[in-house]
């Protein structure tokens, strides 16, 4: 399914959250924190005040509220505006 976001909505997929922490120790579902590190996967068009600063592959974090889940084909997504989004994770 192809989704393309409206505005400045940007559709991201969360990275995993961590299963077992370094020292081996397994971490249960309830006690996991929610990933606040994703893809952006599609983007709108932007606003005629505000263009579109992240695009399609970029790396970003973003707010432990921020965006609405929705699920496709199995998958988890969040979905969430532009200004969610903290910054983008450029690798040196």
């Amino acid at each position: 399914m192809k989704v393309k976001p409206l505005g400045d909505r940007v559709l991201v997929q969360p990275t995993a959250a961590e299963e077992v922490t370094v020292s081996g120790i397994i971490i249960p579902d309830s006690a996991k924190e929610k990933p606040l590190r994703g893809t952006v996967l599609a983007a709108g068009d932007g606003t005629k005040d505000e263009p579109m600063k992240v695009k399609e592959g970029d790396e970003v974090l973003f707010g432990k509220y921020a965006g609405t889940e929705i699920k496709l084909d199995d998958e988890v997504y969040i979905i969430m505006r532009q200004s969610d989004i903290l910054a983008v994770v450029v690798e040196k």
